[in-house]
């Protein structure tokens, strides 16, 4: 078992087993502490950027569908008439140094995954860079009339107009403990601060607890789409993939996920997890057996050079009911001091 999926079972189980770890856990958060005392006392110089700034991220490690959230949350902002950038660190990339704008072309290797995703998707700026005020900047710069940040919660250096924290419903916040002892990177309390929860929903699990109180949840529903081929472009349904063999690859936070929700479509699979934003080459992905190989879109990105006729990603659908919907835009829009007709202020 590889040292990440410890780690999961670790921070996804009874609180007690993390009991070794209980000490650097407190070191942990003692630094967490001092950093935001720092900003707070002026310290450290935080930074307003030039427009407005939604900031969308989580307060675990791993995969909670923040990625789609984002995508949709962007969409719906582009659908009311706003040019929207995106700004990104770009894990899983090499990329250093100033900022940079990101284009359909841009290698993932570079760039990272994510970034590649936003850019390939929709035709709003994306710009990757460690120093996210100076990638907002950019973004701004590029005409966005405001910007979307995927992850950056804990970047204090940038000042925000609203925060958006995704939680999985499923896995909720673990342990309920800071790293390394548990997934958290902040205090449990921080969703207290926050202008809206997203409860993502991949399957029919119940739903994990969360503190009492605080901003509005809004339940979010992640399906699985159609498969769409990484040579041909040709759309399928999954149903045509039951009844023989399939491999599947996940190189995302939560693999498990991914996987679990093709079973319960009725496929038989040969399933490789790999670590968050792994990089793919040809022998990553080889097989026995000739059977369709299925992919997360995060995952397609990267090997869409050197891929094969029967390689396929799997569209990740965002469902969110409509009354909420429009709610949580709504949010957004009055966090950000702005007002478009037809989208109710929440």
């Amino acid at each position: 078992m590889s040292l990440e999926a410890r780690l999961q079972r670790l921070w996804y189980g009874p609180a007690w087993r993390s009991l070794p770890l209980w000490p650097l856990e407190g070191l942990f958060a003692l630094l967490v502490a001092l950093r935001r005392q720092a900003y707070r006392l002026g310290l450290a110089k935080a930074r307003r950027a030039p427009v407005p700034v939604i900031i969308v991220g989580n307060l675990t490690v791993g995969g909670t569908g923040k990625t789609p959230i984002v995508t949709w949350l962007t969409g719906r902002l582009q659908s009311a008439g706003l040019r929207v950038g995106v700004a990104l660190r770009g894990y899983g990339g090499s990329h250093e140094g100033a900022a940079q704008v990101v284009n359909a072309d841009s290698p993932a290797a570079v760039v990272g995954d994510e970034a590649l995703l936003h850019a390939r998707r929709a035709n709003h700026v994306v710009v990757v860079g460690s120093d996210r005020v100076a990638a907002v900047e950019l973004a701004a710069g590029r005409g966005a009339d405001l910007v979307v940040c995927d992850d950056g919660l804990q970047h204090l250096r940038l000042l925000r107009d609203c925060e958006i924290a995704v939680v999985d419903a499923s896995r909720g916040l673990g342990n309920g403990h800071l790293l390394p002892a548990g997934p958290l990177r902040e205090s449990p309390r921080r969703l207290q601060q926050m202008d809206a929860i997203v409860l993502t929903r991949r399957g029919p699990t119940p739903d994990a607890s969360l503190p009492r109180g605080g901003p509005p949840v809004f339940p979010a529903e992640l399906r699985l789409g159609s498969a769409v081929n990484l040579v041909s472009g040709e759309r399928r349904p999954l149903e045509e993939f039951v009844g023989r063999p399939v491999h599947a690859v996940a190189g995302i936070g939560h693999p498990q996920a991914f996987f679990d929700r093709l079973r319960e479509r009725g496929l038989e699979l040969d399933a490789r997890a790999l670590g968050d934003h792994a990089e793919l080459e040809p022998q990553t992905l080889e097989f026995a057996g000739q059977g369709p190989l299925l992919m997360t879109e995060k995952d397609a990105v990267k090997c869409r050079h050197f891929a094969r006729a029967n390689w396929w990603w799997v569209e990740l659908e965002v469902v969110i009911e409509a009354t909420a919907a429009r709610a949580l835009l709504g949010i957004v829009l009055e966090r950000c001091g702005l007002r478009i007709s037809g989208v109710e202020n929440g």
